[in-house]
């Protein structure tokens, strides 16, 4: 697959990157463009994918932005790498859909990523993300969430870098509710967001065979 990449490095509104992600699925689908890769970081910012339930929002007071892709509730905010894959699935696989396989390289791209900084971590197929066991707990260090269609992907992962952490009490991340949140800064590295962008960019490449 022939993938552009590219590196934010200012805060990115949530809806101008939703606006940019909606234009590059466009010129894909018309052939005008290449898959994207595209690593930023976003102002506060909490969504509620598609399968969002009532009950999972525990502050009612905060402000909630709807968008379509999978998942339920999370938070966006600085210090949080988003790696957004906007992806044209024919060029994948052989053009023979399978989200299981796109999504083990999406997992494996994080996994890789906080290997290369010290920090082991591993996929849960019944809890979508990536984890980490740290002081005899499971805690959730990266989430996943993308949408298909006409065999294009939007959305992607975010990795929890070093973001306020507090901003998740406000919600049940992900409708799990039994497990904690964790950041690389959480668990003793001191690493800028930029840093694990310009590995995030090239575990990446590595996984998709680039």
């Amino acid at each position: 697959m022939k993938f552009d990449c590219f590196i934010s490095n200012d805060l990115i509104d949530y809806q101008e990157s939703i606006k940019a992600m909606d234009k590059r699925r466009e010129d894909i689908l018309t052939q005008k463009a290449n898959s994207l890769f595209w690593l930023l970081e976003h102002n506060d910012v909490y969504t509620a994918g598609r399968s969002s339930k009532s009950d999972d929002l525990l502050d009612k007071t905060i402000a909630i932005t709807q968008t379509d892709r999978g998942g339920k509730y999370t938070y966006h905010g600085p210090g949080q790498c988003i790696g957004y894959i906007i992806a044209d699935l024919k060029q994948f696989n052989n053009g023979k859909l399978d989200i299981r396989k796109f999504i083990s390289y999406i997992e494996k791209t994080i996994i890789n990523t906080l290997l290369y900084f010290g920090i082991k971590s591993f996929a849960d197929r019944d809890n979508i993300g990536i984890w980490v066991n740290h002081q005899n707990q499971k805690l959730k260090i990266a989430s996943i969430g993308i949408k298909i269609s006409r065999m294009i992907t939007t959305h992607g992962f975010s990795l929890n870098v070093n973001p306020n952490l507090t901003k998740f009490n406000a919600i049940i991340p992900c409708g799990i509710s039994n497990y904690g949140i964790c950041s690389m800064a959480s668990l003793g590295l001191k690493v800028s967001a930029q840093d694990v962008k310009n590995v995030l960019r090239q575990s990446f490449l590595n996984s998709i065979n680039y």
